[in-house]
């Protein structure tokens, strides 16, 4: 235990950001680290539970309490090593997980939980800083080759952990370059590219290789990447969105979220945009949809000098605290404010977008919505709504962001052609104890089996995934896995 009474003498404190006016002139990350003092001070508070609901809170299974030991006596490659064992990648994590861990802490039943989430980054920055993090040597290859289909964080984790096992991996991606959404859907402010590109590299000093600007599918077919592959891997995501199909969806100024956030993402990467510009300087935006996508949105739109920003949800206002029906270690749907939102954001719950309105030259203008009411379960859940009579109104808009989610994977190209199963809701179907698709050769993770989900939840599946290749091509496997009950299956 790093101090017995290390939770009764410290409370939780995060690092300080910059001032909202500041961070708004750029896009670069703007939390600053913590000093050695305070660090030592919240890896103190962690209790070392006898039974660390963390752990299991956490979809990788991440050894907290020990690492958080580690931290508070200063012994950075003690827990460098026992993070990495279980995170293939704690600099995305450490910046963009909604922390799990921490809603499942034993010290947030009635105090603030242990910041693990900012534990975790601090410890993989001090790793790269004191030189822990090298490419690490693959003496004995098998002679096997494997194709990961996607370079986002459940490809990267497949194709790091294949490697680490002695296969050749090859990892397809049909952008420029690798990374998935972690660099054209996440951004800068939240997760700078260096930090992606710093990885991409290492991973390639370690012989995993990169076909950037390949559509598998298109570029190079099914039927080839079967005879010249001993496995593929499917984890190309989630990345059809869930479109509002009402009146005047087809006018100017309608725009998928992905397609706004990734035109941003490429202007500060310095890189071409070939199509319509979307931009939000000087006008009066919407966000519809109240997810971590739409308060992206929210951020990159106060950026850009938007006159105003409007957030929709169509679901009523979460609670502040947990409810009877959220009790802890559960995950808790609780009112979250992002930094995002802190930085200049109306918020409207329980409103319903009945139609976009346009003008004579067929550009958006404003928005036809209504309240309403929501009918809650036995369980605590909306179940069902109706209009609010009397409420139905026009709210000015000239950009309307769908940001309300992403339904499967994109089925025209690659997966029609390999005929692999899918699920009901549109996912490859590949069962969770071999992730394996009803083609024995070819194995699925992320979002593209288990539909839209956390980062953290990616790299888990991929490991587990990689875990389930190697077992398939070699008859046994020696990679981790994570064999702890994971209590974040429960949101």
């Amino acid at each position: 235990m790093a101090k017995p009474t290390g939770f009764i003498e410290n409370t939780r404190q995060l690092p300080d950001q910059q001032p909202v006016n500041e961070r708004l002139q750029h896009y670069q990350e703007f939390i600053s680290p913590w000093t050695p003092e305070q660090l030592n001070q919240q890896s103190a508070r962690c209790m070392d539970c006898g039974v660390p609901f963390c752990h299991s809170g956490c979809p990788l299974g991440n050894v907290i309490p020990e690492f958080n030991d580690a931290v508070y006596r200063g012994q950075w490659k003690e827990a460098y090593d026992i993070l990495t064992s279980t995170n293939n990648f704690p600099e995305f994590t450490g910046r963009i997980c909604p922390a799990p861990c921490e809603k499942a802490c034993v010290l947030g039943i009635n105090q603030p939980p242990v910041a693990i989430e900012e534990i975790e980054k601090h410890i993989i920055e001090m790793a790269f800083e004191q030189g822990f993090v090298k490419p690490r040597q693959v003496f004995n290859r098998t002679g096997k080759k494997i194709a990961v289909i996607g370079s986002g964080p459940a490809g990267l984790a497949a194709a790091a952990q294949l490697n680490y096992a002695g296969h050749n991996v090859t990892v397809f991606e049909r952008d420029d370059e690798p990374g998935g959404l972690l660099r054209y859907g996440i951004p800068d402010f939240k997760l700078e590219k260096w930090v992606v590109e710093r990885r991409i590299k290492l991973m390639e000093a370690e012989g995993v290789v990169f076909r950037c600007n390949t559509n598998a599918g298109v570029d190079v077919s099914g039927g080839d990447l079967l005879r010249e592959f001993h496995a593929l891997v499917l984890a190309g995501g989630c990345t059809v969105p869930r479109d509002l199909s009402v009146p005047g969806r087809n006018l100017n100024g309608v725009h998928f979220a992905m397609d706004f956030l990734t035109q941003q993402n490429r202007r500060v990467g310095g890189k071409e945009v070939k199509v319509e510009a979307i931009v939000a300087t000087g006008k009066n935006v919407v966000v519809i949809g109240g997810g971590d996508t739409g308060s992206d949105c929210v951020g990159t739109s106060n950026r850009q000098g938007a006159a105003s920003v409007t957030q929709f949800e169509l679901m009523p206002t979460p609670p502040n605290e947990r409810t009877p029906h959220m009790p802890w270690p559960t995950y808790p749907m609780t009112l979250k404010t992002s930094s995002s939102h802190e930085e200049g954001c109306e918020r409207e719950w329980a409103i319903q977008t009945k139609a976009f309105l346009g003008d004579e030259d067929g550009n958006l203008r404003a928005l036809q919505v209504v309240d309403v009411e929501w009918e809650t379960g036995e369980d605590g859940r909306p179940v069902r709504f109706t209009e609010t009579p009397g409420t139905e109104r026009e709210i000015p808009c000239e950009m309307a962001l769908l940001a309300m989610g992403f339904v499967y994977p994109e089925k025209k190209g690659l997966l029609d052609e390999l005929g692999v199963e899918m699920t009901g809701k549109g996912n490859i179907r590949a069962p969770e104890r071999t992730y394996q698709t009803t083609i024995s050769k070819i194995f699925a993770a992320g979002d593209m089996r288990r539909g839209q989900s956390l980062v953290v939840w990616a790299i888990s599946e991929g490991r587990e995934c990689a875990r389930k290749v190697d077992e398939y091509l070699m008859g046994h496997s020696l990679l981790e896995t994570r064999d702890a009950p994971v209590l974040a299956e429960m949101f």
